[in-house]
C-alpha cells in the first residue's frame, strides 16, 4: 500500500480466506464502497482457489494484497499498514480462517494483519453446518467473541457444495455484511451515554408446555432484543438480558438469564426491576399457558385433543404500576389498527413508549435482519421510521430511551 489511507473516508480492509463463498467477496467489497468506505482486499493463498486477484481488485479499485506481496521491499512491514483499517471483515470466513486467528497464527499475511489490528474485526463464516456446529468451532468463535470480535451470521440457506440443499452456514448477504461493518465503525464513535444505568432487556419467545415434550410457542428469533443489549452495552451501560430459548449468541458483557416459560420470565423480570434504570420488552412472551399440564408424554391419538388454555399475568403491567422514574419501553405486534392498539397498550401499561410493527410487510417478519416500527405514544402520536436493520432500530430506541431519561432524572 503506497498511498496514505484516505482522511475522507473509513478504510474497510476485506480478507478472503478460502471459502467456496469467496466468490462473492467481491460483492462485498462494492456493497461496503456503496456505504461509503475506501476499501482494500487482502486474499490468502486458499480464497484464490474460488475468486480471482482481478475480481478483487476491480471491486475495491486497488491492488490486492497477497502473501506474495507481504515480503515485496517497502519501508514499513504490509501487515502493521494494512492493520491500520477503521474495520477489518472477513468474508468469507472458514473455519480454518477462525481457527488459525484464536491459535493466534501469524504465518500469513492475513494473520499477522488480524494480530496487529487494533479496529474493530467483523467475521462472515462461510462452510458446511457440520463444520460450523463442531465443538472446536464454536469454541474458535467463543474464543474470538471474548476478544471483542463481532459475528453477522451464517444464515440458513442453500449451500454451495453439491447435493448439501440447504442449512445453517451460508455466508449472510453483502448487504447485511455491510451494514454490520458500518455499525462496528459507529460504534467506536458512539457516545457512552448510557454509562452508569442498568438497562434490562426481555428477548426471543417463551414455551408453555403441555406434556413434558410438547410445547406452545411462536417464531422469535431473539434478535431484536439480542440487538439492543449490545447496542446498549456499546454506549456504557450495565446489561441484563432475560431470553427465551434462542440460538443467537449473547452479547459479550451482558448478564444473561436463560429461562423458557412466561412464568419463568415473570420471575426473572421482576427480581431485576428495582435496579434497572430502562427496561426494553421485546420478548414475544405467550399470552396463555397450559391449565393443566400432564406430567407424562400424552399417546397419540385419532381422536381431537380439547387443551384447556389459562392466561399468563401481563407483567408489564405490574412493572408499569411501579415505574417510578424509569424509561418502559414496548414492542407490539399487529396486524391492523396497529396505532390505535399500541397506543392503548403504552396508556394501560404506563409505558414510555411502544414500537410497533406489521409481521405481514416485507422486511419485518420473525427471524429476520430488518425491521420496519413506528413509535407509538399513550396520547396516541407516532413516529414512522423507514425500514433499517434491527441493529439501527435498536440505536434508535435508545437514542429515545436516554433522552426520556435524562429528561426525567431528577437535577
Amino acid at each position: 500500500m503506497n498511498e496514505p489511507l484516505s482522511a475522507r473516508r473509513p478504510l474497510a480492509l476485506v480478507i478472503v480466506s478460502g471459502s467456496m463463498a469467496a466468490v462473492k467477496a467481491p460483492m462485498v467489497l462494492r456493497r461496503l464502497r456503496e456505504a461509503g468506505f475506501d476499501t482494500r482486499a487482502v486474499a490468502t493463498r486458499a480464497s484464490l482457489a474460488f475468486t480471482t486477484e482481478l475480481s478483487l481488485a476491480t471491486a475495491s479499485d486497488h491492488a490486492v494484497f497477497t502473501d506474495e506481496t507481504w515480503f515485496a521491499p517497502r519501508p514499513e512491514a504490509q501487515h502493521l499498514q494494512l492493520a491500520r483499517a477503521d474495520v477489518v471483515v472477513v468474508a468469507a470466513a472458514s473455519a480454518d480462517a477462525i481457527a488459525r486467528h484464536a491459535a493466534g497464527r501469524a504465518d500469513d499475511l492475513a494473520g499477522a494483519t488480524l494480530l496487529s489490528t487494533r479496529a474493530p474485526v467483523l467475521w462472515a463464516p462461510a462452510m458446511n453446518p457440520t463444520m460450523w456446529e463442531h465443538p472446536a468451532t464454536a469454541r474458535n468463535v467463543e474464543t474470538l467473541r471474548g476478544w471483542g470480535h463481532a459475528f453477522v451470521g451464517p444464515v440458513f440457506g442453500p449451500l454451495g457444495s453439491s447435493g448439501e440443499g440447504a442449512g445453517f452456514g451460508r455466508m449472510a448477504e453483502p448487504e447485511e455484511i455491510a451494514r454490520e461493518a458500518a455499525a462496528l465503525v459507529g460504534a467506536r464513535e458512539a457516545p457512552r451515554d448510557l454509562a452508569g444505568l442498568h438497562v434490562l432487556v426481555t428477548a426471543g419467545p417463551t414455551r408453555e408446555y403441555l406434556d413434558p415434550v410438547r410445547f406452545i410457542s411462536n417464531p422469535s428469533s431473539g434478535k431484536m432484543g439480542y440487538a439492543v443489549a449490545e447496542r446498549a452495552l456499546a454506549r456504557g451501560a450495565r446489561v441484563t438480558l432475560v431470553s427465551g430459548p434462542v440460538s443467537i449468541p449473547a452479547p459479550v458483557g451482558a448478564e444473561v438469564v436463560a429461562v423458557e416459560s412466561a412464568l419463568e420470565m415473570r420471575e426473572a423480570t421482576l427480581a431485576r426491576f428495582e435496579d434497572a434504570d430502562v427496561v426494553v420488552m421485546t420478548a414475544a412472551i405467550a399470552d396463555y399457558r397450559a391449565a393443566n399440564p400432564s406430567a407424562e408424554k400424552k399417546p397419540k391419538s385419532s381422536e381431537a385433543l380439547t387443551v384447556e388454555l389459562a392466561p399468563n399475568p401481563d407483567f408489564f403491567v405490574e412493572m408499569g404500576a411501579r415505574k417510578g422514574r424509569r424509561v418502559l419501553v414496548g414492542f407490539a405486534m399487529e396486524t391492523h389498527a396497529g396505532v390505535e392498539r399500541a397506543a392503548d397498550k403504552a396508556r394501560r401499561k404506563n409505558a414510555d413508549f411502544v414500537l410497533l410493527n406489521y409481521p405481514t410487510r416485507e422486511g419485518t417478519g420473525f427471524g429476520g435482519e430488518t425491521n420496519q416500527v413506528t413509535l407509538v405514544r399513550a396520547d396516541g402520536s407516532s413516529d414512522a421510521w423507514p425500514l433499517m436493520s434491527k441493529r439501527e432500530v435498536a440505536e434508535r430506541l435508545l437514542d429515545e430511551a436516554a433522552r426520556l431519561y435524562n429528561y426525567a432524572r431528577p437535577v
